[in-house]
C-alpha cells in the first residue's frame, strides 16, 4: 500500500488483482479491483487496461459487456506497446468484418513477437488480403524479435510450465 500511495503502477496492478481474485487474504471486491486497475493504468501499466478490456468484453468483474469500452481499454493497452492487446484488437476488427484493418493490428503484433498474430498474418496472405512484401517484412521482423528473446533462462521456465502442464494433464 506504501508503493501504492507512491504512484507505483505495478504494485497497484498487482493489488487490483488479489481484489479481483479474493487473494492472499484480501475480499473479492470487483468495484475495488476496477478502480486500481485504472489508477494502474492512468499510471503506466498497459496490462492494467488489458484487463478492464477484458473485464468489459467477458462481463466480469461485476461488469457489462461494453463493446465500446472493451476496444477503448485495449486501444490504450495497445498504444502502449501491449501486444496481447493488439492482437485483441485485429480480432475484434475481423469480427467486425473490417479485415484490412485486422491485418494491420496483427502484423503490428506479429513484429512484435506474437505467434499468434503471424499466423492470421499468414492466412492473411494466403487470402489476398496481406501483400507479399507485408508478409515478408513481418516474417523478418517476427524471426528476429523471437531470436532477441531467446535465453537460457526464458528456455528453463518455459520447460518448467511444460512439464506442470503435462502433468497437471496425467491427474486430470
Amino acid at each position: 500500500k506504501k508503493l501504492i500511495d507512491r504512484g507505483n503502477a505495478e504494485a497497484c496492478f498487482l493489488l487490483a488483482a488479489y481484489y479481483a481474485t479474493g487473494s492472499r487474504g484480501l475480499p473479492r471486491d470487483h468495484q475495488k479491483a476496477i478502480e486500481l486497475y485504472l489508477k494502474a493504468g492512468e499510471l503506466g501499466c498497459p496490462g492494467a487496461y488489458f484487463n478492464l478490456g477484458q473485464a468489459y468484453n467477458e462481463g466480469r468483474r461485476g461488469l457489462e459487456v461494453d463493446n465500446k469500452k472493451t476496444k477503448y481499454y485495449w486501444e490504450l493497452a495497445a498504444m502502449s506497446g501491449y501486444v496481447p492487446a493488439r492482437h485483441n484488437l485485429g480480432c475484434l476488427d475481423g469480427q467486425a468484418g473490417n479485415e484490412r484493418r485486422a491485418m494491420k493490428h496483427y502484423i503490428i503484433a506479429a513484429k512484435a513477437g506474437d505467434k499468434g498474430s503471424l499466423e492470421y498474418v499468414k492466412k492473411g496472405f494466403t487470402n489476398g488480403i496481406v501483400t507479399k512484401d507485408e508478409y515478408e517484412s513481418t516474417l523478418r521482423a517476427y524471426y528476429k524479435s523471437a531470436s532477441d528473446m531467446k535465453s537460457d533462462a526464458r528456455d528453463k521456465v518455459v520447460a518448467i510450465f511444460e512439464e506442470v502442464r503435462a502433468r497437471r494433464q496425467l491427474h486430470v
